[in-house]
This record gives structure tokens, sequence and C-alpha cells, in this order.
């Protein structure tokens, strides 16, 4: 026989346990389809203005709208699993001990060994992580040309620490040294100095070829006075 859907007076039944707080539980009927015969709790009703499907029905986790076709009030009992009794298991008779018993082997009583104690482990002091000692970078070497009072000079120093006092080298020794760093600029002024320093040499040949031209002319008149 195949189960009617919902009439007016069910529908307003179901409404007004809903109201009350109660869920009614319904069984999908043959209109529904594939889930005819499965059951569901009612848990609203939408304005039937709106849709058709205002009967909003629960089962499992799904919560979907139906029509009143597709759904009818569920026969009471149903979705209630049936009480099975529990029937008794059947007694085991127990085989009869053997009247006359010619040799029983003698069991070894078991040795009862005494609970072992486990010793708390001692509690090794943690390993530190060593970090590796970054290797400290050695100080900064300066090395200095210097040129004052007509001398140049070259010192050197390591960090605070003086390598190497300030001594006295050739110009062009200086010179070399200049060219090494490859600067026009510097080197223009190298050059000025070393120029300078030629034309005061320069004019003191000049000088001490005149005196000495002034002491040969007196050693000379001196030899003819003999």
């Amino acid at each position: 026989m195949a189960v009617q859907g919902l009439s007016t007076d069910e529908v307003q039944q179901i409404r007004e346990s809903l109201a009350a707080g109660r869920k009614p539980r319904v069984v999908f009927t043959e209109a529904a389809g594939q889930m005819a015969g499965q059951l569901g709790q009612v848990v609203e009703l939408t304005d039937p203005a709106a849709s058709e499907e205002f009967v909003v029905v629960r089962f499992g986790r799904d919560e979907l709208p139906f029509s009143p076709a597709d759904v009818a009030v569920a026969p009471k009992g149903a979705g209630r699993r049936p009480v099975v009794e529990a029937k008794p298991e059947p007694e085991v008779a127990e085989p009869a001990a053997p009247e006359f018993v010619l040799d029983t082997p003698r069991v070894p009583t078991p040795r009862r060994e005494e609970p072992k104690v486990e010793q708390p482990a001692e509690s090794k002091p943690a390993k530190r992580a060593v970090k590796a000692a970054k290797p400290k970078a050695p100080a900064g070497l300066t090395v200095t040309l210097a040129y004052a009072e007509g001398e140049w000079t070259v010192a050197a120093q390591q960090g605070a620490k003086a390598l190497a006092r300030p001594y006295v080298v050739k110009p062009a020794e200086a010179l070399r040294m200049v060219a090494l760093v490859d600067v026009p600029g510097v080197q223009e002024a190298v050059e000025q100095i070393l120029g300078a320093e030629r034309a005061e040499a320069e004019q003191q040949a000049e000088k001490l070829r005149a005196e000495l031209a002034e002491i040969e002319a007196r050693l000379a008149e001196l030899r003819e006075a003999r």
C-alpha cells in the first residue's frame, strides 16, 4: 500500500509540534524517489507561499526542503530497534575423569623469581653545544710614504703597533712606490716635488762650482807667488 503525503491537518499538527519544541518524525513517500521508506525529522516549516517545498527535513547530516507530498507522518515505533532476548549458552559437559591413573608425570614447581628493582638511571649532565670560536681577523696594516723637509720617509703600522719607524728612502725609490698606486694626481704631486728638489740641487751645484773656481784661482795665485 502506497504511503500518502501530509494532509493539511497533519501539516498544522507538525507546525504546533515545532512550536512546542518537538521535531516530528516523518517517512519519505514514493514521491521522494530513491529516499522512499527512509525516516527523517521535520526541523522547520517555511512559507508555503514562497515555495511548495516548505517542509525542511533532517536526515543524517543534511537538512533539505520537501513538499508535503514527499513525506508522511511516521508510524509509531518506526526506527526503533527490536529488543533481542539473549539466549543462554548451552552447557558444555566436562569430560569424565579416568578411573585409574597408571603414571602421573611430576611437574616441577616453577621457581619463583624475585622482582627486579630497576635502579634509576643516573642523569647525565647535558652537554652544552660548544660554539666554534670565530678566528680573530688580524689588525689592519698601514704603510705610509711621507715627504717633509726635503726627505722621503716610509713607516709601517699594524693596528696600534708600530712595525717600522719612519726611515729615509731615496727619491727614486719613493717615485717607484708611488708608481704602484697608479693615481695620476699623486704622481703629478711627486713629480712636482722632485722637480723642485732637482732645481734646488742644481742651484746649489752652481754655487759650489763657483766657490770651487774661486778657491782654485786663489790657490793658483799662491803657487805663482813662491
